[in-house]
């Protein structure tokens, strides 16, 4: 395999609800879900039966034909987002991945910049510090992280890059030349920051006022994660998108990703201006049907705010155990970061000895991004793991030794 990953000893071979096992049949209680994909587990039951059912149908066409599924699951995505009381969707493009669905957001900016002004002036992007939105060169573009970019540079031209949350800078950022602006709601890789409303409030005010479309990445916070539907639920709808980017939690660990836009937007996208080969398929799109309309049950997001104030719980008396070393605990419903004061690889390690998977993001911050099904008692039981391999770590330094293969991202020297 081409050495993109450093990963860590245990070599996975079967899951079931929020329990992975490894080839010597450990249990592992899974507090990362795949990074934020499986949101509803390991082998969920019912996806497993679609899986079987609908590739025994039809798996592939391609989109030079109709099938039912790529229309049923973009009606069930723009209804879930309407009913929630997020922005007015309008159309869908259904693509295989975060990255894809970033790359098309991105060419329907540069497109909607186009139409405003067709010499190409209006083609400038804004994104922000501490982002991810994924690895291909547009969306690596709109990355502004040195680890990731220096091997590719040069990147794209016409991306600008903004400071999270500087409310004071979006004027001199984003200008009549800005075609769009890309954000999380909340920073996943970053470090679970968590955008000020009304930043976003002034952001998309800026947006309107020159005539850019404001794109919220949503590829790891939305989809139920913090409770609603999407995270940009819970803002005014003076702080709406006019593109939403989804994917992760959109397959449950199958290959999907999907890029929701305003009628207006969709209104300047004419055929041959993007296409997918896989996109759309009726495997994936079936799958994803069932799984959208699972997280959008009401009685599961009520849910996930109540097991993320159950995690928020043991993070204080974490906290109180360990108050030089836990500074902060940010996040929303199951997206939570507990910021350390030092290096969390030996805790992921202590706590991977001890059947916990756990994660890392932004600067010495634990990311907490279970299955959205995960009980109470899952819960109690992982926090314990937590607090005793914290407790190795920092009460007994030197006792473990971080291992190669912590962080969902590796920098390279």
């Amino acid at each position: 395999m081409v050495p993109t990953y450093v990963k860590p000893p245990p070599m996975f071979e079967q899951g079931q609800g929020c329990y992975i096992w490894d080839m010597e049949n450990r249990q592992y209680l899974d507090f990362t879900a795949g990074i934020a994909v499986n949101a509803l587990g390991h082998c969920d039951p019912e996806m497993s039966k679609l899986l079987y059912q609908q590739s025994q149908t039809l798996v592939h066409s391609s989109n030079l034909y109709h099938n039912p599924w790529t229309g049923a699951l973009s009606q069930l995505l723009i209804e879930k987002t309407r009913q929630a009381g997020g922005f007015n969707a309008g159309k869908v493009f259904i693509c295989n991945s975060g990255s894809e669905a970033n790359e098309a957001a991105i060419k329907f900016a540069r497109k909607c910049g186009k139409t405003v002004q067709p010499d190409g002036s209006k083609h400038e992007l804004v994104s922000f510090h501490n982002s991810f939105h994924g690895r291909t060169m547009g969306s690596l573009s709109a990355t502004p992280n040195p680890k990731y970019q220096k091997p590719f540079a040069p990147m794209l031209p016409g991306f600008k890059y903004a400071t999270y949350n500087d409310t004071d800078s979006i004027n001199e950022l984003v200008t009549e030349s800005t075609c769009g602006v890309i954000i999380e709601p909340i920073q996943g890789e970053g470090g679970v920051n968590v955008a000020d409303p009304d930043f976003l409030i002034t952001l998309r005010k800026r947006c309107t006022e020159v005539g850019a479309v404001l794109i919220y990445d949503e590829i790891q916070c939305g989809l139920s994660r913090t409770g609603k539907m999407w995270a940009h639920c819970d803002l005014p709808a003076e702080a709406q998108p006019d593109i939403l980017t989804t994917a992760k939690a959109l397959g449950n660990g199958f290959p999907i990703g999907a890029t929701l836009v305003t009628d207006e937007v969709s209104s300047k996208i004419v055929t041959g201006d993007h296409g997918t080969t896989f996109g759309g398929n009726p495997l994936g799109c079936r799958v994803a049907h069932y799984i959208v309309t699972r997280l959008s049950d009401p009685e599961l997001q009520r849910g996930v705010v109540q097991k993320g104030e159950r995690f928020r719980e043991h993070m204080a008396r974490i906290q109180q155990r360990f108050p030089s070393i836990v500074k902060e605990v940010r996040g929303r419903g199951l997206i939570l970061g507990m910021q350390l004061a030092a290096d969390p690889t030996p805790v992921v390690t202590a706590a991977r000895e001890r059947g916990l998977l756990i994660i890392t993001c932004g600067t010495n911050t634990l990311r907490f991004v279970p299955p959205l099904i995960i009980s109470e008692d899952e819960i109690d039981k992982g926090m314990r793991i937590l607090e005793e391999a914290m407790s190795v770590v920092f009460e007994q330094p030197g006792e473990v030794k971080g291992t190669d293969g912590q962080q969902e991202m590796r920098a390279t020297s």
